[in-house]
């Protein structure tokens, strides 16, 4: 059987990109009681439940992470819980830090406080490359919702609700990244950069779904768990999508990064390499020193960074992965 098979899963923000693409795969591929939609916006999910006619174990429930209440309505009878609802669109952040709060920190604690209530057996929230060494608000939220997270398996006991989260970078083609921006942009014959000299991580949706899943399986509640992936150049990128097109420097965005960080030197201490990721174990007393013993400790001064990554995506490789979508 799979992990998912006769289980009931919630996704917060369910009608995301990352939320159809983890829906579809898991109806598709295993036999789960019930998949559960958590959103606050019905007009979209009307359209997904238009698109996702065909099953029959697919439900929508109309809720706030912000809303504790709801949530416990929601999370009757759920197994696992994916949490990816999140305010994350980097300069609205800046410009509206309470709004980024109350979902992306309040919203956090109320998920753990009713899952733990409601028995939830094991739970994931998706973070960022942003949530690492963090310069802007939407970083600074999603680090505290990580430490939250991590910090929740303290108050759930020995058998208990298990919390992990799973921290990765762009995403291709996902609503909001720079890929359907450049396209847009592309009928201009203009596309703007922020600085040539910008790196990014980046993941396909169907990788980055895919990695989530395998983590549940896997994990043992309290790790960070940090794909291996490939980094990009914003030049390399604007080549990928449109060679014919000229570039016009703008400079960095209110709260952004030349490059992105996924693991620092500090968190290096705690983490462990396996072959597909890296895992930053948590450093509370309850963490045994046997979890993820198959993994050897990352050396001294470590740093995981879209600069200095090993696996960079030239053009080719991008227009792969764009090719893909």
């Amino acid at each position: 059987m799979g992990i998912f098979d006769k289980k009931t899963i919630l996704i917060t923000g369910g009608t995301g990109s990352f939320g159809k693409k983890f829906t579809k795969i898991v109806l598709d591929e295993y036999a789960p009681e019930k998949v559960i939609i958590y959103s606050r916006d019905e007009l979209k999910q009307y359209e997904m439940q238009q698109q996702f006619s065909k099953y029959q174990n697919l439900r929508f429930f109309i809720g706030d992470v912000r809303d504790k209440e709801r949530l416990m309505r929601a999370l009757h009878g759920v197994d696992y819980v994916v949490h990816a609802a999140a305010l994350k669109q980097v300069p609205a952040m800046e410009y509206n830090p309470t709004e980024a709060i109350k979902t992306n920190v309040m919203g956090a604690m109320n998920i753990i406080e009713a899952s733990l209530d409601r028995k939830v057996i094991k739970v994931i929230a998706l973070s960022t490359d942003k949530a690492c060494n963090p310069i802007n608000l939407y970083g600074a939220t999603k680090l505290c919702s990580d430490k939250l997270f991590v910090s929740a398996n303290s108050y759930s006991g020995i058998s208990a609700t298990r919390f992990s989260v799973v921290r990765y970078g762009n995403v291709v083609g996902s609503r909001g990244s720079v890929v359907p921006f450049f396209l847009n942009k592309k009928a201009e014959g203009i596309l703007p950069i922020t600085d040539p000299r910008m790196t990014r991580f980046w993941i396909t949706l169907e990788q980055g779904v895919r990695f989530v899943i395998k983590n549940f399986e896997r994990m043992q509640g309290g790790e960070i768990f940090v794909p291996k992936i490939p980094s990009m150049n914003i030049m390399d990128l604007a080549k990928a999508i449109a060679p014919e097109c000229k570039t016009s420097i703008v400079g960095i965005r209110p709260g952004e990064k030349l490059h992105e960080v996924m693991i620092s030197e500090d968190d290096a201490r705690n983490t462990k390499e396996l072959d597909d990721c890296y895992v930053i174990q948590p450093t509370f007393h309850w963490w045994s020193a046997g979890n993820h013993s198959e993994g050897k400790n990352v050396p001294e001064g470590f740093r995981y960074s879209s600069d200095n990554n090993k696996q960079i995506l030239k053009v080719d490789g991008l227009k792969e992965m764009i090719g893909s979508l």
